[in-house]
């Protein structure tokens, strides 16, 4: 009897070990996938599911670029329209508003 509860004592720890480790990970995704099925249909929805967000996620990524391109030709304009009323406001005085004398 004594040893009975001995050999108990140690398999407790012994099935954790083998429950934790890769063998029964595997074991349990192979118990898992047979209560679910054949999964010919669950995977047929899934992989549909799956190519719809990619479509999505295509179609932001688009808008995202055009987005990019469109700020980035707002600022490179910015910046040359800045840069030539700079040259056009430094010109325009002609050394304080007096008219040239000839």
């Amino acid at each position: 009897m004594i040893q009975l509860i001995i050999l108990l004592i140690l398999l407790i720890p012994i099935l954790a070990i083998v429950l934790d480790s890769q063998l029964g990970r595997a074991l349990a995704a192979r118990l898992e996938n047979r209560s679910l099925g054949t999964g010919d249909a669950a995977s047929h929805e899934r992989l549909n599911l799956l190519e719809g967000e990619v479509e999505r996620l295509g179609a932001e990524l688009n808008r995202l670029e055009e987005e990019s391109r469109f700020l980035h030709r707002l600022l490179t304009e910015r910046a040359s329209g800045a840069e030539g009323e700079a040259g056009e406001a430094d010109g325009g005085r002609g050394g304080g508003g007096e008219p040239p004398r000839g």
